[in-house]
């Protein structure tokens, strides 16, 4: 089954924000990073448990996809997975 994959709007808020920031010192880098970003939140349509429960909601529908230092929750619904933002890794 392939699952619809929808963005919550902080998520493009917090990708903004993090993209601008890379592109200040390597435009050539935050271009990369969008885009083997979206490779993977692309690849959760078919392997949407792949990665761990979240450390940050207690709920087996939410996971955290863990990307160059920046952690993805993301839920799991019965037919879609909603990207619901992305921060950087820090440790409780």
């Amino acid at each position: 089954m392939n699952y619809k994959i929808i963005y919550e709007k902080r998520f493009f808020d917090d990708i903004k924000e993090i993209i601008e920031f890379i592109k200040k010192d390597k435009p050539q880098s935050a271009a990369k990073f969008k885009k083997d970003l979206k490779n993977k939140i692309e690849n959760l349509s078919y392997f949407p448990f792949k990665y761990r429960k979240s450390i940050y909601f207690d709920d087996e529908s939410i996971r955290d996809l863990i990307f160059k230092g920046y952690i993805i929750p993301y839920k799991i619904t019965d037919t879609q997975i909603i990207i619901l933002g992305i921060t950087k890794y820090k440790p409780f």
